[in-house]
């Protein structure tokens, strides 16, 4: 990777689509010079030629694929924790132990290890972020949703004891934690049912990914003596992670 050494470099996971595609895009229109990880590439290298940033193959689930791309990485100012996701909506006694397992793996440790692979840069760059994209459901449990509440409170457990750990040194940490936004996100937690996967969405103006993107973009642009922890943002018509107003 051949970058000029006072550019800066944002590194954005699970940047294929949705919120992290719309964040890569933001974050290059700010004068980033973005990286976009993810497992389909063919997608990646798309969205990376129309930002005029760099395409690499990232399974964060793989330790040695994280190595491989934290490796090539000359330097880093800011992180966007983006990848992960949900599997399934099951009562605990009908829990898929491998529903949880791909849950814990994406959301907890794959954050984990791409974190921590990469503090020493961001702490080197002398004005660090780390943005984790975390959820409504790091805050609030709903019926039949253990396996993803369980998991994303774990992620932004994570991401909150960084905050005091690191406290002195030179990166900030934003957390944000959007409520219902119109993505992949239900596609795949049900198994590609398109049907299944609209309802979720039926009745209300849930947000899109770019307003998430445009949150992490402003808490970017922040002065690096500010640091905005915590941004949760939910449509107009969400009350909590289960309470909308639908129109019929």
């Amino acid at each position: 990777m051949t970058i000029s050494s006072n550019t800066r470099i944002a590194v954005v996971t699970g940047a294929s689509s949705g919120i992290g595609e719309a964040t890569a895009r933001t974050l290059a229109k700010q004068g980033f010079h973005v990286v976009v990880g993810a497992r389909r590439l063919d997608r990646l290298e798309k969205i990376a030629k129309e930002i005029e940033g760099t395409a690499l193959e990232l399974d964060i689930t793989d330790q040695d694929s994280v190595d491989a791309f934290t490796a090539v990485l000359p330097r880093v100012d800011v992180l966007v924790n983006n990848a992960g996701g949900a599997k399934g909506l099951a009562q605990i006694i009908d829990a898929d132990l491998d529903d949880w397992q791909w849950m814990w793996d994406t959301n907890v440790l794959g954050t984990l290890r791409v974190t921590k692979a990469l503090l020493p840069k961001l702490i080197e760059s002398g004005d660090g972020l780390i943005v984790t994209v975390t959820s409504i459901a790091a805050v609030s449990i709903y019926d039949n949703g253990s396996g993803y509440t369980a998991a994303k409170h774990a992620q932004a457990a994570l991401h909150r004891t960084l905050r005091g750990e690191l406290l002195g040194k030179p990166v900030r940490f934003t957390e944000v934690l959007p409520g219902a936004v119109e993505t992949e996100f239900s596609l795949v937690r049900f198994d590609g049912d398109q049907e299944r996967a609209e309802k979720v969405y039926e009745g209300i103006t849930p947000l899109v990914a770019m307003d998430i993107a445009e949150v992490i973009g402003f808490a970017a642009s922040r002065p690096s003596h500010v640091n905005l922890d915590q941004i949760l943002v939910r449509p107009r018509d969400q009350a909590d992670a289960t309470r909308f107003h639908r129109t019929t």
